[in-house]
């Protein structure tokens, strides 16, 4: 069963890579520069209500979001019949298929930078995964405890949604509205086990359409901010950053407020607290080096000088 668990999370990251790919170019084409924009074009841009609504009218956008949800099958498939710990690492390899398919799209071959980021990027989430599976234990989800989970969540996504909202730079709001997203899809994560725990325990009704209306919300939410991201930024960083920041909250939601991280010990606190930073060190070089960052820093040396993450310096700024 271990073979088939790691069969279709191969088969779950594919999807998720080739379905991030595809929402992206779909999501570019209906994007509107940012009200930022500079001279260069540079500014971050977004995606409106008729935007989203003309995603709808597109192919190529409704199958990515169909590998996307054929992902989020297997990879649930593979967490019944397999560990954590065996089936985490498996999905992070998303991150890598979709430079490669980035590459191929700009034909520019991946650099050095961009091999060390996703290298970074899989191996800390890897290394924080098997840490955490092998020191969780079950823990229950109490109303009370949902609850506080979900305020904090919900401030987390409201401040880094301020964030994209004023961010001129495609990169941080790239990076701010994938993040959010990622972090209201780790809510999903824990709201469904108490979702499954409230069923198996023949809760009343209300209970559990609360916390299937919650999930709604949530994955609504998640699903808005990563088009968002998609428009601002390349699928590949959209990807890294999901790979990155989802099972980080989902485990950090679990051990903080569920009480699964009963048994985790200093060692492994600090170890799982290494790999997390590891790997959003991974991202952050990703986002300064994928092509589409090039393409932009070697566009605006045509016109100016530019500063770090691309942009160009336009008069008046220091």
């Amino acid at each position: 069963m271990t073979a088939l668990a790691v069969l279709a999370a191969v088969v779950a990251a594919v999807c998720f890579a080739i379905g991030g790919a595809l929402q992206h170019r779909a999501v570019a084409a209906e994007a509107v520069p940012g009200p930022a924009a500079g001279p260069a074009g540079s500014g971050a841009a977004r995606l409106g209500a008729d935007g989203f609504a003309a995603l709808l009218r597109r192919p190529g956008w409704l199958l990515g979001l169909g590998l996307a949800g054929a992902g989020a099958g297997l990879h649930a498939l593979a967490l019944v019949v397999a560990p954590v710990s065996v089936v985490q690492p498996v999905g992070v390899l998303a991150v890598p298929v979709a430079v490669l398919l980035a590459a191929r799209a700009t034909g520019r071959r991946p650099s050095t930078a961009v091999g060390v980021a996703v290298g970074l990027a899989v191996g800390g989430v890897a290394g924080f995964v098997a840490l955490a599976a092998g020191s969780a234990v079950p823990g229950a989800a109490d109303p009370t405890t949902l609850a506080l989970a979900g305020a904090g969540v919900g401030i987390v996504v409201l401040g880094l949604s301020a964030v994209a909202a004023r961010a001129s730079s495609p990169a941080l709001r790239c990076l701010s509205c994938a993040a959010a997203g990622a972090t209201a899809f780790g809510l999903v994560s824990a709201l469904v086990r108490a979702l499954a725990e409230r069923v198996v325990a023949g809760a009343p009704v209300l209970d559990v359409a609360g916390l299937a209306g919650a999930i709604v919300v949530a994955l609504l939410a998640g699903g808005w901010l990563v088009q968002q991201a998609f428009a601002a930024g390349p699928a590949e960083l959209v990807v890294a950053t999901l790979t990155v920041v989802d099972p980080v909250v989902a485990v950090g939601l679990g051990i903080a407020l569920l009480g699964e991280g009963a048994a985790t010990g200093l060692p492994a606190a600090l170890g799982m607290a290494g790999c997390a930073v590891v790997a959003a060190g991974g991202v952050l070089v990703l986002s300064r080096h994928h092509p589409d960052a090039l393409r932009r820093r070697e566009r605006a040396r045509a016109t100016g000088p530019v500063e770090s993450d691309g942009r160009l310096v336009t008069a008046g700024r220091p």
